[in-house]
């Protein structure tokens, strides 16, 4: 931010405070906008298609945070966002707990995940730090595939109840439901926008940049990336029980390598780094697995042709292209 701002304020005869104060304008107006998007969408498009939107842009937002601002490449994020899908289906539906306790419950299993496998995976830096989490992620898939008493093995965990939100209001249907996914998403974006401009964030994204520089001003990196990874699986997982309640439904595509692998999509189609990136990503690609299903298989081919697309000709990805047009961060 302070690079773009003093290199451009000189030329547009603005200081470096009026641009910072222009971008965090800019963001705010974005942030109105996507409310107000969101309070129309259930009224000129179907809710569940929103909803599923707005899960997998809250689990790329997630992944964002950690790779985009921690600068820590993670294969296993599915682990977290598919566990916290299957502890939440299983205590609302065998356990009985109302749906804002089966949410919660699955984002703090994800969490305590998220604790263990950083605190394994931090010791090791780069494609050896990926390959843990890919490992420790497959470990959580054949766990879900060997447990058919807890996860229902291949069929998975099916007919998950809604219940009653508190108690009083019941989201059984799709635009009640819609209000709660709304309100997580909008949190969950707000509470990362804010870890970002936290001072831990600077410094999360100093060690991104230099983690050497930062080791001898004083920082203990290892405890910034664990915090940053614990804090990317919490949001993962919170993603991944909302998804549960609205769906109904956890199975093992949820902790399937393959999500991985899609959330990075949705991410570097989107912009990586960027703030608003995920959001259009996880829009774009999850549109795409809606509106071209019937072509099958065929999708994955599709999503395929996009990504190279998009690395041959705008790495920075969607977002990212427009805030390096526009000269302001997004």
């Amino acid at each position: 931010m302070a690079d773009i701002a003093s290199t451009d304020a000189p030329a547009a005869g603005l200081s470096v405070r009026e641009i910072d104060d222009g971008t965090e304008r800019l963001h705010r107006i974005l942030m109105i906008g996507i409310a107000v998007a969101l309070v129309i969408a259930p009224f000129v498009t179907y809710p569940v298609f929103v909803m599923k939107v707005m899960c997998f842009a809250l689990f790329a937002l997630a992944f964002n945070l950690l790779l985009g601002f921690g600068g820590l490449l993670s294969f296993g994020q599915a682990a977290y966002f598919g566990m916290a899908s299957y502890v939440c289906a299983y205590a609302a539906k065998f356990w009985g707990l109302s749906p804002e306790l089966a949410i919660l419950s699955g984002t703090a299993v994800a969490t305590l995940i998220g604790l263990v496998f950083g605190a394994l995976a931090i010791r090791r830096q780069g494609i050896y730090f990926a390959m843990i989490t890919l490992a420790l992620a497959q470990m959580a898939f054949f766990f879900s595939l060997q447990t058919p008493g807890f996860t229902g093995g291949e069929d998975g965990i099916q007919a998950v109840p809604r219940g009653r939100l508190f108690g009083l209001i019941d989201i059984a249907d799709d635009r009640a439901l819609y209000w709660l996914v709304a309100a997580i998403f909008m949190g969950g974006l707000l509470l990362i926008y804010r870890i970002i401009h936290s001072p831990f964030g600077q410094v999360c994204t100093a060690i991104r940049d230099n983690e050497p520089r930062a080791i001898s001003l004083g920082y203990r990196t290892n405890r910034y990336k664990l915090v940053v990874f614990v804090l990317s699986a919490a949001l993962a997982g919170l993603a991944g029980a909302t998804k549960a309640i609205v769906f109904q439904l956890a199975s093992l595509t949820d902790v399937h390598w393959s999500m991985s692998g899609e959330v990075v999509l949705m991410t570097l189609v989107g912009g990586l780094g960027t703030i608003f990136g995920p959001i259009a990503g996880a829009l774009v690609i999850v549109s795409m697995q809606n509106f071209l299903a019937s072509l099958g298989s065929w999708v994955l081919v599709v999503q395929g042709v996009i990504f190279v697309v998009c690395v041959l000709t705008f790495r920075e990805g969607i977002v990212g292209i427009i805030a390096k047009w526009s000269k302001r961060p997004l």
